[in-house]
């Protein structure tokens, strides 16, 4: 009788392991990144009196995505999307993996404080989608100084601001109501609106409104990994 030879098995391929990433505890820090959808004419309409509708509208979707890609952080805040319009929920311009929620109508401190009272508990920070030297790092500030303070903000030159944070404990303040937005006077009056809580500070950056804030910017436009700035 012929007599076949054994053939070893190939070894067992190794389980390949996917890298986790932990979720955020459940009362975790939330941030909110205001996006505009990127229609050609409707976003950045200063901007686009120096440099163009079209090219106007380019500039911030390159920011919008950069920015959204360095903000978010899983393990450390929950980030979500305050859109505007609320039509543009579904809006490929997006990614998939952030939830959203419609600002809703109103000016803009009635859109922001709509987006802060309907958050889950924990507290919030609100930043704008066209800054683009913002970092995870700002944020990471932010939420640190939420744990000593009622409130912070990150502060622009021009007397606006480009990132509020409330902790929201034990109730959440009406931080926006007669605010002139646009305007030098914008942080001063919101200030003004929390008096007697406890407010931190952090870094002063510039979002971008007009052409010479291109030039401001920086490599940074447009950028994940920000350039090392000497």
């Amino acid at each position: 009788m012929m007599r076949l030879a054994s053939i070893p098995l190939a070894p067992r391929a190794a389980p390949v392991r996917r890298r986790r990433i932990a979720a955020a505890p459940a009362f975790a820090p939330r941030l909110i990144v205001m996006v505009k959808e990127p229609a050609v004419g409707r976003v950045k309409t200063r901007l686009a009196r120096d440099i163009g509708p079209v090219q106007a509208a380019a500039t911030y979707r390159k920011t919008l995505r950069a920015v959204l890609a360095r903000l978010d952080r899983p393990g450390r805040w929950r980030t979500e999307l305050g859109v505007t319009p609320d039509g543009a929920l579904c809006s490929a311009a997006w990614p998939r993996n952030l939830p959203r929620r419609a600002q809703g109508s109103g000016d803009l401190g009635r859109r922001m404080q709509r987006l802060i009272d309907k958050a889950p508990p924990g507290p919030v920070v609100l930043v704008g989608s066209d800054v683009p030297t913002i970092n995870a790092e700002h944020i990471g500030a932010a939420v640190k100084a939420l744990g000593a303070h009622d409130a912070v903000f990150g502060p622009s030159p021009d007397g606006g601001y480009w990132l509020v944070g409330l902790k929201r404990r034990p109730r959440i303040p009406r931080a926006f109501a007669s605010v002139p937005w646009s305007s030098s006077a914008a942080l001063e009056r919101t200030l003004a609106n929390l008096s007697g809580l406890d407010i931190a500070r952090i870094a002063s950056l510039r979002d971008v409104d007009v052409v010479a804030d291109l030039g401001a910017a920086g490599g940074a436009l447009g950028r994940v990994i920000l350039p090392v700035r000497r």
